[in-house]
């Protein structure tokens, strides 16, 4: 299939899935996953790793970019204030477990070997935004639950990505002895750079619309180019730094 038609297909198919979503009154996710399936492995219409070819792995990053910088503009300020510690620990002692347990059955159960098995459980910890979100619509749970596992979700999407590159450097450059150095300097450089540029465009981006420096109708175009800037700055300083920049 033609690249344009391909993406076509993809953006009408998501939009259609969500409207019938929104219909039938179902978590979107399920539709989504569905057509999908469909349309790519069972029907082979869309074929990605061939349409889209050696620039997959950027348009994933970039969509991804904007499914977190969308999903944290839905978080609210005094919601952490009331479910800070358990946020706090879903996202630290939460990630330890999951990372742990994700490990021991990609080695026990998978029989892949550590290092692999260690990075696997790295990636296994993401929740992330695209499936949480469509399922707390439909859960009717209480609102500091919902908070909970909306926190959750989308910061635990880019401290997934950053463990994984951060075991994945650890033992890259552990046979030169400096494999964990290594990973913690690229987690602390990973996380100033990232508050530095997304809290600063965040703050920029804020101050420009509160004095009317921006017109109206440019102020969703101009939202979406700034995150799409602060995750391209972000990733050109540290290599995978940019998902965390734009959850900032």
């Amino acid at each position: 299939m033609e690249l344009s038609l391909a993406l076509v297909v993809i953006l009408v198919s998501g939009i259609l899935c969500q409207w019938l979503a929104w219909q039938l009154k179902i978590p979107a996710i399920v539709l989504l996953a569905t057509a999908g399936l469909i349309l790519g492995p069972i029907s082979g219409w869309v074929q990605p790793a061939v349409d889209f070819g050696p620039s997959l792995n950027a348009v994933i990053q970039l969509f991804v970019a904007v499914i977190l910088f969308e999903g944290g503009l839905n978080l609210q300020l005094h919601e952490l204030r009331e479910a800070g510690r358990v946020v706090r620990r879903l996202t630290s002692v939460g990630v330890l477990v999951a990372w742990v347990l994700g490990t021991l059955a990609a080695y026990f159960v998978g029989g892949l070997g550590w290092p692999v098995a260690l990075l696997l459980g790295a990636i296994l910890v993401v929740t992330g935004p695209t499936v949480i979100m469509p399922l707390l619509k439909h859960a009717n749970l209480n609102r500091r639950t919902s908070s909970y596992l909306k926190w959750e979700g989308i910061i635990n999407d880019p401290l997934g990505v950053m463990l994984a590159v951060i075991v994945y450097q650890y033992f890259l450059y552990s046979g030169e002895g400096g494999g964990l150095g290594v990973a913690l300097t690229s987690l602390l450089t990973a996380v100033v750079v990232a508050v530095l540029i997304g809290g600063g465009g965040g703050y920029l981006l804020g101050t420009f619309f509160r004095r009317g420096w921006v017109p109206e109708y440019l102020k969703a175009p101009m939202i979406i180019a700034v995150a799409l800037g602060v995750y391209a700055l972000s990733h050109l300083v540290l290599h995978e730094s940019g998902l965390l920049a734009v959850t900032v």
